[in-house]
């Protein structure tokens, strides 16, 4: 494998992980932008805008769009985060050449009036989906009471308020701002010539503006907080807690990882075996959540109600535990091996290098190897997890719940 990088005139910046081993290609398109970029009145508009490209532009219909993905066997979709909205597609290499033009015409959408007044019914009916899907729910509801008054609290999808009040001249306005050339990464990896691929970089993107590369970061501190959404009628209360974890940005994430693991892994965990085994809860999960300027430690528990406080009172104590003492050697050296499998297993597919490479260059400017990630995950040590529970400890700073409890117990290990 091969890596190569080109920035075009404009600030584009082209990069590649060519295998001629491969037997497909993946491509896609890495814009930064997301949720933390949008004001509270246009909260939505990043996964709105995202939807309104696939309605086409005046080369290509919505109808042409899916129309040319299916005739060529494409697995193709478009995500938003809190950070970044991407565009992608995987294909057989010899038909790099229409999948490309097509997903580089998506980045240049109409933005038809007429079709923004349709899709508008679409996201608020997918707002009322998520809201009825309580992990989601309280995911929100933690992100928006961690991170309150930062623009990483904003919720992905906006609310029925946002997006009804939306114009399709504010989206325009936001489009224009934020699909410049220079916040935007075009990745590939899998079965390609990089030569082709900046031709056809340089003919579809080149013309695309110029403009500034870096979004506004804001210094974050959590304000944490409990908050309650009540809903007597679920069977199952639904609880989220964040606490303070390493950025996007630090070497301490890869430790981070194994920590998640050996915690809060959903087989073979402490959480597994100390609440998921023993049958006290449905649910609980350690998750480990990386953004450019900060990161979260996002607990997840769903239990029945009347086993919520019981079963918070264990997650802390658990917690308390591991800052203290904190892993054994078996267990780092199971997560050692979770995580090399998940690594290698991800890389044997060209979709699954693109989101590594990515990632790499979008948050850190920088190319790795699956070897290099390899070595760094059996490198790590005890040491290494002591460090990061120093900087880092696991804990509570925030906690919500979703279900038919009207208010949380106190968290006394906070």
């Amino acid at each position: 494998m091969q890596f190569h990088q080109h920035t075009l005139d404009n600030g584009l910046d082209v990069i590649a992980e060519t295998n001629p081993r491969a037997h497909s290609v993946a491509l896609g398109f890495f814009v930064q932008t997301g949720a933390r970029d949008e004001s509270a009145d246009l909260s939505g508009v990043s996964h709105f805008l995202e939807h309104m490209a696939f309605k086409g532009n005046e080369r290509f219909s919505a109808e042409d769009v899916n129309r040319i993905f299916d005739e060529v066997g494409a697995q193709y979709n478009a995500s938003t985060s809190e950070e970044v909205t991407v565009y992608y597609a995987a294909i057989l290499p010899e038909y790099l050449p229409q999948t490309f033009e097509l997903l580089a015409n998506l980045l240049r959408p109409a933005l038809r009036p007429e079709d923004f007044a349709v899709e508008q019914q679409v996201i608020l009916e997918e707002i009322g989906m998520y809201e009825d899907a309580p992990p989601f729910l309280a995911y929100d509801l933690a992100m928006q009471t961690h991170f309150d008054g930062h623009p990483l609290g904003r919720r992905i999808l906006g609310t029925t308020e946002s997006v009804s009040a939306l114009t399709a001249e504010e989206m325009r306005r936001y489009f224009c701002e934020h699909y410049r050339a220079p916040r935007m990464v075009l990745a590939a990896a899998g079965r390609l010539d990089w030569q082709t691929l900046l031709s056809l970089a340089s003919r579809h993107c080149s013309a695309w503006p110029p403009g500034r590369r870096d979004r506004t970061l804001h210094e974050i501190h959590p304000a944490g907080g409990t908050a309650v959404i009540h809903r007597p009628a679920h069977l199952q209360q639904h609880v989220m807690q964040m606490a303070p974890a390493p950025p996007a940005t630090s070497s301490l994430r890869f430790a981070a990882d194994l920590l998640a693991v050996i915690v809060g892994d959903d087989s073979g965990s402490r959480l597994y075996w100390e609440l998921v085994d023993p049958g006290l809860a449905e649910a609980a999960e350690l998750n480990y959540n990386d953004y450019s300027d900060c990161g979260t430690w996002c607990t997840y528990l769903s239990c029945p109600p009347d086993a919520t406080a019981d079963n918070l009172r264990r997650i802390a104590e658990l917690y308390a535990a591991v800052n203290a003492e904190g892993v054994t050697e078996e267990e780092l050296d199971r997560a050692r091996n979770k995580v090399a499998t998940r690594i290698v297993l991800g890389a044997e597919r060209p979709m699954g290098r693109l989101s590594s490479v990515a990632a790499n260059w979008l948050y850190r400017r920088e190319y790795r190897t699956v070897e290099a990630d390899l070595e760094t995950v059996q490198s790590l040590t005890g040491d290494d997890l002591r460090a990061l529970l120093e900087r880092y400890p696991l804990g509570q700073t925030t906690t919500v719940g979703v279900g038919p409890l009207e208010a949380l117990p106190v968290d006394r290990h906070r």
